[in-house]
């Protein structure tokens, strides 16, 4: 893969000089361009075609570009270029990959560039054509790459035996033959061998060696050997040597362990050892035997204590012997095998862990647990189950006993109690005994118990502090935590603290706006204060441990904050003016009236934040007062094009902020409300006069859309539509949601529930 990658930037580098000196080409590749022929499955080095290389005048040190086949198509690395002497070369195959008229494309071209030493280059293509050469048959199957064994049974009547497969690279007609021509089989066209005979092993001859040979209409060939050998059969029935019938083995043996030597003879073979196939006739999952030897050895394991050894220990065995592996004669014989108990289990308890509870304060001598219920020993022999218990440990073991190693009943011997510092923080006590066997080997077995001391609530709560005070900005928003209260009680382990609030909290709006996490204490608000209503909130607030409960007060300061909006009238307001208006008159005698509940009517200031085109209006006063009227600040300017606008859309800002100092700015919140105005400029009407004879041209200019603004009545009448039905979706709502609330009772001083900023509708024209 390297060497490839090497050779294709090789190439592109090549290809990138014959750009850059494609202006200096010259006749240097002597005999190209050409085209030649090679034949395919050429080996690597066979020259395909020689060249020369003629050099110019101006080249005085030779060749520097080495002939290179710089490209080719197809693509290929069939070929290469080799020195054959002097300014001699020849293009010569690499191999790789190996031609091939059948599979690959049957012409390349190839393109050969050098260049001399005084930069000139050539250029030139060799056309290389593949000639199909006429192959030898290939064997397919198992023929192909091993000699082929076939066995054949004395006494079978002439068949197939077995078939030959071939195939040609040129698709020909192939024909089989076999060799040597006098044995007692043939080969037909097809490849099937057929037996000419019914063979007799004490007659005939035992192996054959059969040639096979496949030749295509040219007379090329491939030959492959057949192996047939004649197999042997016996009409003796083989009998058992071995009188033992009956073995005893201990359980648990390991795979392998040898248990008995089955032999037998085969009256056919007396004068040589006998080919003899023991198994085992039986289903039997607890032993194997050699198939050759007639060695019975154990497979699985063989377990005394379970069914169905543990009613019937034991095992019958048919062992049968055989003279063929393929079904002969045969004979059978039955074996027993007994199974004996040993001491190889440990008692066992189910379960292994026990989970046992007991009030604290509980008196000593209290019994808790009877271990031996839960317990045995599943070996069979009475002699191998029998155990006891002991080694009683673990913390806290001083507070229990077992009362004998043979009853394995425990009990308490000290009363535990979980408020004692001695006992603090320990609910469960965790202690291990032993059960163990009498029998040697002593097997024995861990059981862990896990008494828990449950806690009697002896404990009231009682809160950190008897009463609370926090302190809260009127603007904190919903949700916000304010404080938070805590509560204990003495009793081992902690108990569960629950918070509520049980008194306090109410409006005339809200049954309650403060709300307190049942788990740890926090105190948060459900709903907007209002300094302006309420300055104080007191709570009383309960904790309970699910069976005792304590209370303590809480106190909600409601701090003072800027957060009302100024509110002027009108908010909107919609007026014309003559383009003539006298700089410093009260437009059309327009004021605004400014509102703050928390504000000074001296704190605000008036300002122009948008639309105020060249600065032609202002308010007076602008700081000081609650009331403020609109100034022309500097006349119109139409003619020379300073003003283009003929309607002002102003955005009026009125901040409640004119009484604080620059540094007090910005550490205070400062509120802002709008006020929306619409002017428009009335031109005075012009008539204009032409000089020309007979025409008078009058212009008057009016407040009319053109035919291009078609649209705009529509958008207006479609967005007064949507805003009806807005209305009425969010009236639907309101009238539902008060049904499903409770009534809350009316203000005395008719303020709404939801103080929300105001919504202003802007005009469209």
């Amino acid at each position: 893969m390297k060497d490839r990658v090497v050779k294709m930037m090789k190439s592109m580098l090549l290809l990138i000089l014959l750009g850059v000196v494609s202006g200096r080409r010259a006749q240097l590749l002597k005999g190209l361009p050409a085209t030649c022929t090679v034949e395919e499955n050429a080996a690597a080095g066979v020259s395909v075609y020689t060249f020369n290389v003629t050099l110019s005048p101006m080249s005085s040190e030779g060749v520097e570009i080495l002939p290179t086949i710089v490209n080719s198509n197809p693509l290929t690395e069939a070929f290469d270029i080799e020195s054959k002497g002097i300014l001699e070369y020849r293009v010569v195959t690499t191999g790789n990959p190996v031609l091939d008229y059948e599979t690959m494309p049957k012409s390349f071209d190839l393109q050969i560039f050098i260049e001399d030493t005084s930069g000139r280059t050539d250029l030139n293509t060799l056309t290389v054509r593949v000639i199909d050469k006429n192959e030898r048959p290939v064997f397919r199957g198992n023929i192909a790459i091993q000699t082929v064994m076939i066995y054949v049974l004395e006494g079978t009547p002439p068949e197939r035996i077995y078939r030959v497969s071939a195939t040609d690279p040129e698709n020909a007609e192939l024909k089989y033959s076999l060799l040597p021509a006098p044995v007692p089989f043939l080969v037909l066209e097809s490849g099937d061998i057929f037996s000419t005979k019914e063979f007799d092993y004490e007659k005939d001859q035992h192996c054959y060696f059969l040639n096979i040979t496949v030749t295509d209409p040219d007379g090329l060939n491939s030959t492959k050997t057949v192996n047939i050998n004649i197999i042997n059969i016996d009409d003796e029935r083989p009998y058992f040597t071995t009188k033992q019938r009956i073995y005893r083995i201990p359980e648990e043996q390991s795979p392998g362990t040898f248990v008995a030597n089955i032999t037998a003879k085969d009256p056919d073979d007396e004068d040589s050892p006998s080919r003899l196939f023991y198994s085992i006739q039986s289903s039997d999952r607890y032993f194997s035997i050699n198939p050759s030897t007639g060695v019975l050895q154990v497979t699985g394991r063989i377990d005394r204590d379970a069914f169905p050894l543990r009613l019937h220990p034991n095992i019958s065995v048919i062992v049968r012997v055989e003279d063929s592996p393929s079904g002969g004669n045969a004979s059978e014989m039955e074996i027993t095998i007994i199974i004996d108990d040993i001491n190889d289990n440990p008692p066992e308890c189910n379960p292994s862990a026990f989970r046992n509870e007991a009030d604290e304060n509980t008196i000593a001598g209290t019994f808790l647990l009877d271990l031996r219920n839960y317990c045995k020993d599943i070996d069979v022999d009475p002699s191998n189950n029998q155990f006891n218990f002991t080694g009683l440990s673990g913390f806290g073991s001083n507070n229990f006993a077992l009362e004998s190693a043979v009853s394995g009943r425990l009990v308490m011997t000290e009363s535990i109690d979980l408020e004692n510092p001695a006992n603090l923080g320990v609910e469960v006590y965790s202690l291990t005994v032993r059960v163990q066997d009498i029998a040697c080997p002593s097997y024995s077995d861990i059981i862990y118990i896990y008494i828990r001391i449950k806690p009697v609530n002896e404990f009231f709560p009682v809160f950190s502090n008897l009463s609370y005070e926090f302190s809260v900005p009127e603007i904190t928003k919903v949700g916000s935590s304010i404080g938070k209260v805590n509560a204990r009680d003495k009793d081992w382990p902690p108990s569960v603290i629950t918070y509520s609030i049980i008194a306090g909290g109410g409006t005339r709006d809200y049954t309650s706006i403060f709300w307190i996490s049942p788990t740890n204490g926090d105190v948060k608000i459900l709903a907007r204060l209002d300094y302006e209503t309420t300055q104080k909130h007191i709570l009383t607030v309960q904790a309970s441990d699910q069976e005792k409960t304590a209370t303590a007060s809480v106190t909600v300061n409601v701090l003072e904050v800027n957060d009302e909006e100024p509110v002027c009238s009108p908010s909107f307001y919609s007026f014309q003016i003559p383009v003539s208006l006298a700089v410093g008159t009260n437009i059309n005698g327009f004021r605004i009236e400014c509102k703050d509940r928390d504000s000074d009517p001296r704190s605000f200031r008036y300002f122009i934040n948008e639309g105020n085109v060249n600065n032609h209006f202002t308010f007076s006063p602008s700081a000081g007062s609650n009331v403020s009227r609109l100034i022309l600040a500097s006349s119109f300017d139409y003619e020379s094009g300073l003003d283009t606008n003929w309607v002002y859309r102003l955005r009026v800002h009125i901040t409640d902020d004119n009484l604080l100092s620059t540094r007090d700015k910005s550490a205070h919140l400062i509120k802002t409300g709008t006020v929306t105005l619409s002017i428009r400029v009335v031109p005075n009407p012009t008539t204009v006069i032409t000089t020309t004879p007979s025409f008078t041209i009058v212009t008057k200019r009016e407040n009319l859309y053109s035919d291009s603004a078609w649209y705009v009545p529509f958008v207006i009448t479609l967005g007064g539509l949507l805003l009806l039905g807005l209305l009425g979706y969010l009236a639907f709502l309101l009238m539902t949601w008060v049904r499903t609330r409770r009534t809350p009772a009316g203000r005395a001083d008719g303020t709404p529930l939801i103080n929300a900023p105001g919504v202003y509708l802007f005009s469209v024209f």
